[in-house]
């Protein structure tokens, strides 16, 4: 047996959720890591007596459709998963139900779900600094309560988990990162963009219709070298405001 994360985590946020849960588990973890652009998903294999934390960002609300594309070539097998989204702060809303289907799809049995907030991977004022100590706290919590659950083979039946079918209608890429002055045309940002979206000939050139703006190339690269449009960035954290400043607590469906 052994103990498996499945991440698509573009900034970080949703990783280190995961390595809370994932912890307490076992020392030793394996981690697919979904945002790896030259993955070969298709070739991972999950045995039915293997545990399987699949954890993603919400995008809008929904799953974001790379993560789709790729988690939904992994075999599960029947092993026990747990879901784990992570959104920053405002809501998940169809999410979770999302991962769900998508996971039984892949043949896994859905054991239990979490939700989690991270700080907002575009607008950073929004859950800034979590997951926090006392969310770490509580994720600990959860993954000692759901590896006894697995453990004590009490998954039969239906997992209650929120959300809507037909799922919200999913929303384009907002905004899309362009290279700024500071640019040193290295290439790190191509290299690693999981959509694949940015020109590895010449940086400055990102396909808009790839682009999922998972803010990557903004957040994880040196020099500043890669902008979103802080216009735009301004006008949605007016909006996003009110629903976004009250604290959102981790939750758990088991």
């Amino acid at each position: 047996m052994k103990y498996v994360q499945v991440i698509f985590s573009p900034t970080g946020g949703t990783e280190r959720a995961a390595r809370m849960i994932t912890s307490v588990w076992s020392e030793s973890v394996e981690t697919v890591d979904l945002s790896d652009p030259a993955g070969d998903f298709s070739k991972y294999r999950v045995e039915t007596e293997d545990i399987v934390l699949i954890a993603l960002p919400s995008y809008g609300g929904r799953v974001p459709a790379l993560a789709t594309e790729r988690l939904s070539q992994i075999k599960g097998n029947s092993a026990n998963c747990v879901l784990l989204c992570v959104y920053g702060n405002r809501a998940y809303e169809d999410t979770l139900i999302e991962m769900a289907d998508i996971a039984k799809k892949c043949g896994f049995h859905v054991a239990a779900a979490v939700s989690a907030v991270a700080e907002h991977s575009i607008m950073h004022q929004f859950a800034a600094g979590r997951p926090d100590e006392e969310d770490e706290q509580k994720l600990k919590s959860y993954a000692g309560d759901i590896l006894k659950k697995i453990r004590t083979k009490a998954t039969d039946g239906e997992l209650q988990i929120p959300g809507n079918r037909p799922y919200k209608k999913a929303g384009g890429a907002g905004m899309v990162p362009k290279a700024a002055k500071d640019c040193m045309n290295c290439g790190l940002c191509a290299k690693q963009c999981p959509a694949q979206a940015i020109d590895a000939e010449d940086v400055k050139k990102t396909d808009s219709g790839k682009c999922i703006s998972c803010m990557r190339c903004v957040v994880k690269f040196p020099y500043s070298a890669r902008k979103v449009n802080g216009g735009m960035v301004a006008a949605a954290s007016l909006a996003m405001k009110k629903v976004c400043s009250v604290r959102k607590d981790c939750e758990l469906f088991i």
